[in-house]
């Protein structure tokens, strides 16, 4: 009698049927596979403290922590670096590296540049257009102007992400957030497609600065 066997985790039985992403999840992750945690913001440290929690559940528990944040300057780059490893110490927080970004305002590929303009241009204003010509949320020259530097940055921490995060198994990112009725809602959506197309799962998140870590001294 012929015998046939299903490829199914015993400890999770629904997880044949499960979409890609969520087998992702309920799957047992490789020893020594990567969290990385983009904190570009001071949040409180919710963005610390969700890979910390993912890492507690036996799936997850072989990953290893990589933080990565923003150097302030570059001359006191190993003063920084020390610091920001002490206060995730200092936090309990058990990272495998820190690295610390010396280079987020350097001018972006132009490859990228050309990308997210692609990805803006059904929403561009045109001069002989009028504000209400049928384009939902437009984007203007002026807001292309105003938003240049954030614009720059976000194609520039795509950039970063592709040359350190793309092998990551999970990636938790500090959430851009732009100032309330200044930016077009179309402009602030291309900068969350730059950052996650293509990529491997992304968590985006922004804690309101009330802290959720206890500091051991």
């Amino acid at each position: 009698m012929n015998s046939s066997s299903t490829n199914v985790d015993s400890e999770n039985p629904n997880l044949e049927n499960s979409k890609p992403i969520t087998r992702l999840f309920l799957a047992k992750q490789p020893k020594g596979a990567c969290i990385d945690v983009w904190w570009l913001y001071d949040d409180g440290g919710l963005t610390l403290l969700l890979p910390y929690l993912i890492r507690s559940n036996p799936q997850w528990n072989g990953c290893k922590l990589r933080v990565f944040a923003l150097a302030n300057k570059q001359s006191e780059l190993d003063i920084e670096q020390r610091n920001m490893a002490t206060l995730l110490s200092k936090f309990r927080i058990d990272f495998s590296s820190v690295t610390l970004i010396t280079d987020i305002l350097k001018p972006p590929k132009e490859e990228l540049k050309t990308e997210f303009h692609n990805l803006i241009e059904k929403y561009l204003q045109r001069d002989d257009e009028q504000e209400n010509d049928g384009k939902v949320f437009p984007i203007t020259k002026d807001d292309l102007e105003q938003f240049k530097e954030k614009n720059n940055r976000n194609i520039r921490l795509r950039e970063l992400l592709l040359q350190h995060s793309k092998d990551s198994r999970l990636i938790v990112m500090t959430l851009p957030m732009p100032r309330k009725d200044t930016c077009p809602p179309s402009l602030y959506m291309a900068w969350l497609d730059t950052l996650t197309r293509d990529m491997p799962p992304i968590m985006l998140m922004r804690g309101n600065q009330t802290n959720v870590l206890t500091f051991y001294s």
